[in-house]
C-alpha cells in the first residue's frame, strides 16, 4: 500500500454558546476549522482534524510511502524540519499528517485507533470544561449541572479578571456538579494572563475556600522558573504544557520540575509526539490530561498514554459536517469499534458551511489580554454578561 495524495479542507463553524478565557472575555462563536484527508492507491483514507492548511510543503516527504510506517515517517519528517524547526504552521501541517497516517493505520488493521495503540478499553475519564468567561451564572450553571447529570464529576473554570467574581462562580460550578458527586473536583485556567506571584496570591486565596485539583497555566507555558515558584507556594498542582509543540518544548518543564500535571494535545506534533510526552511524564510520575477537541477525537489516543487522568469536554457544538461514533455516559467518553477515529465527514454540509460561511462573532486566535502579567484588567461594563 502507498500513499499516492491528498485533499484539504478549511471552513468556519458556528458553535452553539460563545467560548472565552481570560484574554478574551467576551467570547467567541464562530471558529475556523480543517480536514486533511490522506489518500492511498488502496482506496482506504485516513482523515484528521485541525487547523490551517499548508500540506503541500510537506506532503513529498511521505508521498509514496506504506502508511502503516508511521513512526518512521514521523522521524523523517521531523529530521526535515530541523533547521526551519517544528514551529508555527509547520507543527499543524506535521501534526495533521501524523494524525491522518494513524487513523490511516488502524483502518488498514480494521480496528479502532484505541486498540492499535494498546489501551485496555475504548473508554476516558471525562471532565466539564465550559470555556465558560462569557457565560453568564445561570448559563453557568446550566453546562456544568448538563454534565453532571451525564455523570461528570469534575470541572474546570475559565479564570483571571475579577477575583471576587471568580469566587464566586468556582461555587456555582460546584453546586452545578454536586449531583454527580458529593465533593466535585476543581480546577481552573487562567490562561497565562497572571504573573507567577499574581498566581500564587490569587491562587492562596481561592485555597481558602475551595479544594482544587489543579491550576492550569498559572504562568506563561514556558516559564519552568514561574511555573515552579508557583507550584512550590500553592497546595494545588500545577498543570500546563498544552500550547507546546513537542517534546522538546515539554522536556524542560519536566526537568525544572515546574509541573505537576502535563496537559497533552492533537497539536504536539500529532498522535507520536503526544505518545513521546506521555511516556517521558510517565518515566518521571508526572500525570497528563487530554485537551478538548472537536468530537473527542483524541479520546482514542487518551485510552491508551500511561499516566492519563482525564480529558476535558467542551461540548460547544463544533461537529456539524462530522459523524462520530463515541458518547458521554457515567462521566466517561465511550469508545466504539469504528475503525482508526471513528469520524466520518459528511461532504454535502461541508460543501455547504464552505460556501455559506456561517455569520457571528470570530477571532482566532485569542490574543493576550491588556495587563497580562503585569496588572488585572477587569471586563468592562458589558463585555461579559456578568460584569457591571
Amino acid at each position: 500500500m502507498k500513499i499516492t495524495g491528498f485533499r484539504s479542507e478549511t471552513y468556519s463553524m458556528k458553535m452553539n454558546r460563545e467560548v472565552a478565557d481570560a484574554n478574551l472575555p467576551s467570547g467567541v462563536e464562530i471558529m475556523p476549522a480543517s480536514i486533511l484527508f490522506l489518500e492511498t492507491d488502496e482506496n482506504i483514507t485516513g482523515i484528521s482534524l485541525g487547523y490551517g492548511g499548508g500540506v503541500e510543503h510537506l506532503f513529498h516527504l511521505i508521498e509514496g510511502e506504506d502508511p502503516r510506517d508511521v513512526v518512521g515517517l514521523w522521524i523523517k519528517i521531523n529530521d526535515y524540519l530541523h533547521k526551519a524547526g517544528n514551529e508555527g504552521a509547520a507543527t499543524l501541517v506535521f501534526s495533521a499528517i501524523d494524525m491522518a497516517l494513524w487513523d490511516l493505520k488502524a483502518k488498514i488493521a480494521g480496528e479502532p485507533l484505541w486498540r492499535t495503540l494498546g489501551a485496555r478499553e475504548g473508554r476516558v475519564r471525562a471532565y466539564a470544561s465550559g470555556l465558560d468567561y462569557s457565560l453568564s451564572d445561570e448559563d453557568l450553571f446550566r453546562f456544568y449541572r448538563h454534565m453532571a447529570e451525564r455523570g461528570v464529576t469534575a470541572g474546570k473554570l475559565k479564570v483571571g479578571l475579577d477575583i471576587e467574581a471568580d469566587m464566586r462562580r468556582i461555587g456555582i460550578m460546584q453546586d452545578a456538579l454536586s449531583v454527580a458527586a458529593a465533593k466535585p473536583g476543581l480546577m481552573i485556567d487562567s490562561n497565562e494572563y497572571w504573573s507567577p506571584k499574581q498566581a500564587v496570591r490569587y491562587i492562596s486565596m481561592i485555597e481558602e475556600r475551595y479544594d482544587l485539583i489543579w491550576a492550569e497555566e498559572p504562568a506563561r507555558r514556558w516559564d519552568y522558573d514561574g511555573l515552579r515558584l508557583v507550584s512550590s507556594q500553592v497546595r494545588t498542582a500545577v498543570a500546563t504544557a498544552e500550547n507546546l509543540k513537542s517534546l522538546s518544548d515539554v522536556y524542560p518543564l519536566i526537568a525544572n520540575e515546574a509541573a505537576d500535571v502535563l496537559n497533552l494535545s492533537s497539536n504536539h506534533s500529532g498522535v507520536t509526539g503526544c505518545r513521546q510526552i506521555a511516556n517521558m511524564a510517565y518515566a518521571h510520575n508526572i500525570p497528563v490530561s487530554m485537551m478538548n477537541c472537536q468530537a473527542n477525537f483524541m479520546a482514542q489516543v487518551a485510552a491508551a498514554l500511561p499516566g492519563h487522568t482525564m480529558m476535558e469536554v467542551v461540548d460547544p457544538g463544533r461537529e456539524h459536517c462530522l459523524k462520530y461514533d463515541n458518547h458521554l455516559e457515567d462521566g466517561y467518553i465511550h469508545l466504539s469499534e469504528a475503525p482508526g477515529f471513528g469520524i466520518e465527514v459528511d461532504e454535502t454540509i461541508l460543501k455547504d458551511l464552505q460556501q455559506n460561511p456561517p455569520k457571528g462573532k470570530g477571532a482566532f486566535p485569542f490574543p493576550r489580554r491588556e495587563g497580562a502579567g503585569r496588572y488585572l484588567v477587569p471586563p468592562a461594563p458589558g463585555e461579559t454578561p456578568w460584569s457591571s
